[in-house]
């Protein structure tokens, strides 16, 4: 996932980057307004309100004008007046400093759990010689059928929404379950396993040890 932290206190951009890299996250790092608005196309954005050149949220109205991006505003902005401002202005949700890591995981979780739903991917994808037709839920390597499981089907397609991009368990968990929390720690996993079985390759799903998986979109070998 492409993340975008708009944040121009050096020490705590440091601090947030590392903390998202370490979910496996791709991060761009803008300290100003000017900077935010020319990166490229993101997942999500951590956009902090108060910046130097420009309002925040001026930067989360324009960014909301620009096209379908989860945005969590960050901010030292507690009053509620300013929360109501950061949520009519685009943001989906807020968080105020200074806050844990474990809160802003779980935001983050919630944020890209409401967006899978509502943006249901349709049609058909292709990732090397891999062939998923999610509105007849079907699924070809090479040409050849593979049957499966609802829990199954979903966890592919989670994966081949962001082909070649490390996908954490913890949003598979969101995407596929619908939750953060699984009460066997092994859900995931065991999911993966079958999966690569049915597709005959083991290097489909790649594991990105301590992280995720991710779809590989090169052919093996």
């Amino acid at each position: 996932m492409r993340v975008l932290l708009v944040e121009d206190n050096p020490r705590v951009a440091r601090g947030l980057e590392t903390a998202l890299r370490a979910r496996g996250y791709r991060v761009i790092c803008a300290p100003t307004a000017a900077q935010a608005l020319a990166a490229p196309p993101v997942d999500l954005v951590l956009l902090d309100l108060g910046l130097p050149d420009r309002d925040g949220l001026e930067v989360c109205r324009e960014l909301r004008r620009r096209g379908d991006v989860a945005i969590i505003a960050v901010t030292a902005r507690g009053e509620e007046r300013d929360r109501v401002n950061g949520l009519r202005t685009g943001a989906d949700d807020y968080i105020v400093k200074p806050f844990g890591v474990a809160e802003l995981n779980a935001r983050i979780d919630a944020v890209m759990r409401r967006a899978a739903r509502g943006a249901a991917v349709s049609g058909t994808r292709q990732v090397g010689s891999l062939r998923l037709d999610v509105d007849a839920r079907r699924v070809e390597v090479d040409g050849r059928e593979v049957a499966l499981t609802r829990k199954e089907f979903d966890l592919l397609g989670a994966l081949a929404r962001r082909p070649g991009t490390v996908v954490t368990r913890e949003q598979l968990l969101a995407d596929v379950w619908q939750t953060t929390w699984a009460g066997n720690p092994h859900t995931v996993e065991v999911h993966v396993a079958s999966l690569r079985g049915k597709l005959g390759d083991p290097g489909f799903v790649q594991t990105v040890r301590g992280v995720g998986y991710r779809l590989r979109t090169e052919p093996s070998g």
